[in-house]
């Protein structure tokens, strides 16, 4: 039997749909994903941390959930919004459907929902504040309240949620090493055997990394090694590495100043730097710069990206609500690339020392492969200071 459910915006609008998923009353913060494929990668996406996503496209589910396509662990969104749910799967590697894997984990969804009128709400208004109930247990004045009070995302250190626990090697056989353990429910972060004690080791800073993201560097032949948040600068450049990661996260960038502060003191080493989304805006306030909150930010899998020297335009996969500011840059930060659609920062490089990042996902999970040669861009710069060193 079908269940009712109700999505309150914190300004009193009531949308009415279909349960599905977890039976539970959530708040958060409201975005909507234009992606058409790969809603799994997009609901275990530690940027999604805190955060309710409304999917544009209208049919969701049908593939179901499998080991190979997720970014992290298990879902990190607050919940799902959806047009419409598919509850029969048809896809020769699904393990499960995505309502009852929804559940699984305590995340609510809502089908049946207006989901054009939703997003047309938040590119006028912005991002909003919502409450969502599957259960039957609140009324509608009792979520507008919830969504009103919530105290939102803004300020919030929400990195600490998602970061590894501890430090751990990942190398091509850690992939399958990862997948196995999802398939068996284990936690984020197995710890693979010891990696070979050879050159280039790259130390990826973990802000809520995306596996394939680590995939790609492996791929390149980097031993990469990843690291908590919070883990000190002297510490990683006491191994002497020959290249640093910093990746994607969820939340406002100016939250984290201990990450800001290691970041400079990476930059100051002369060591390869490269940053995707979080660790671009961590990379722009290490130099000076300050970040803000788009008005609803980029996610989705067609953001039109241009190279600042007027080069090919690249359609790029993006999920974040901050930008960078670059009347803060300093003079040495070439900035690389501009958002076609609003001209916000999308990419920049120091002239003086080996060190760049973009604000959009090279990795395509999920999204297309335009910006896939920046990993092979950082891989070479790697392997040239170990040739050096060597």
């Amino acid at each position: 039997m079908r269940s009712p459910a109700r999505l309150v915006l914190s300004d009193g609008a009531v949308f009415a749909g279909e349960a599905f998923g977890a039976r539970a009353t959530v708040v958060g913060e409201v975005v909507f994903n234009t992606c058409l494929t790969g809603y799994q990668e997009v609901i275990t996406d530690p940027s999604y941390h805190g955060q309710m996503v409304c999917m544009t496209a209208p049919h969701i589910g049908n593939t179901g959930i499998n080991a190979e396509d997720q970014e992290s662990a298990r879902p990190r969104i607050t919940a799902l919004l959806v047009r419409e749910i598919s509850r029969v799967v048809s896809n020769w590697r699904a393990r499960a459907s995505l309502p009852a894997w929804l559940a699984e984990h305590g995340v609510p969804g809502i089908s049946e929902l207006d989901t054009r009128l939703l997003t047309r709400t938040i590119r006028e208004q912005g991002v909003l504040h919502a409450a969502l109930c599957t259960d039957g247990s609140r009324s509608a004045d009792e979520l507008r309240a919830l969504a009103a009070t919530w105290p939102g995302l803004a300020g919030r250190d929400l990195v600490q949620a998602v970061t590894c626990d501890a430090a751990y090697h990942w190398e091509a056989e850690s992939d399958a090493v990862w997948m196995a353990a999802v398939e068996n429910g284990a936690a984020q972060g197995t710890e693979s055997a010891p990696a070979p004690a050879e050159p280039p080791l790259v130390v990826a800073y973990d802000y809520g990394i995306k596996h394939n993201i680590l995939r790609r560097l492996a791929s390149h032949g980097l031993n990469v090694r990843v690291v908590p948040a919070r883990t000190p600068a002297a510490d990683v450049l006491a191994w002497q590495p020959d290249g640093f990661f910093l990746s994607n996260g969820p939340g406002d960038p100016s939250a984290l100043p201990y990450a800001t502060a290691a970041v400079r003191q990476l930059i100051a080493s002369d060591i390869p730097v490269f940053g995707i989304c979080l660790g671009h805006q961590i990379i722009a306030q290490a130099l000076g710069a300050e970040t803000f909150k788009l008005k609803f930010g980029h996610h989705g899998g067609n953001q039109p990206v241009g190279e600042a020297d007027r080069g090919p335009v690249q359609i790029t996969s993006q999920n974040h609500n901050y930008s960078v500011n670059h009347e803060g840059l300093p003079a040495n930060a070439r900035i690389t690339h501009w958002n076609l659609n609003d001209q916000t920062v999308e990419g920049l490089r120091l002239t003086d020392k080996p060190v760049f990042c973009v604000q959009y996902h090279p990795e395509a999970s999920p999204g297309p492969h335009d910006a896939d040669a920046l990993f092979a861009a950082f891989a070479r710069m790697v392997k040239e200071r170990a040739a050096f060193r060597a």
